[in-house]
């Protein structure tokens, strides 16, 4: 089971199978959003939920282990670029592209997007201060932050840490039109 937990004591906990499906279809979202540092440094993180890299069972991170920013509109920002994200995740946006149905990605969402919006990111700054960039669950740094698209699924990839976004890893071919599971 991979764990993404959020503040007093609630998470989403999803199966190997329902965790690729979460990646996927915010992946799809992010990619799309993604414009300032904060957004493309999240998508690193997203990146690093690959199972197909990271292994099974062994992703996810908690909300009070990112490094949300130092000032109060920085984090304000950060959280809002995440809301957004999950809408935009939520609206199915570019399911049509996915060879199979996310049947739980719903669900998965929107648990994610209340646990996002019950989150304070002021309560996290006394832990994220003592992290390190890329610490485990930590957000990556500014120098890792998924910057390079992959142009055969459209989607941010994982550059820095290894080549190719999460439909390569998964040996997903583009020639149907878009990323597959």
């Amino acid at each position: 089971m991979n764990t993404f937990r959020g503040t007093d004591g609630r998470h989403l906990e999803m199966t190997n199978c329902g965790t690729a499906v979460f990646v996927d279809v915010l992946v799809l979202a992010v990619s799309t959003l993604a414009r300032e540092p904060w957004d493309f440094r999240f998508a690193a993180l997203l990146t690093l939920q690959d199972q197909n890299v990271m292994g099974r069972g062994v992703v996810g991170f908690g909300l009070a282990e990112l490094d949300w920013g130092d000032a109060p509109q920085e984090r304000a920002a950060a959280k809002g670029f995440l809301l957004r994200v999950l809408d935009l995740a939520l609206s199915r946006h570019r399911w049509d592209e996915l060879t199979y149905e996310p049947a739980r990605a719903e669900g998965y969402s929107r648990t994610y997007r209340a646990m996002v919006e019950a989150f304070d990111p002021e309560t996290a700054g006394a832990e994220t201060a003592v992290r390190t960039a890329a610490g485990p669950g930590g957000l990556p740094g500014p120098n890792q932050a998924a910057m390079a698209s992959c142009t055969a699924h459209r989607v941010l990839d994982a550059l820095p840490f290894w080549e190719g976004c999460v439909f390569c890893t998964g040996g997903v071919s583009a020639t149907n039109g878009g990323p597959a599971r």
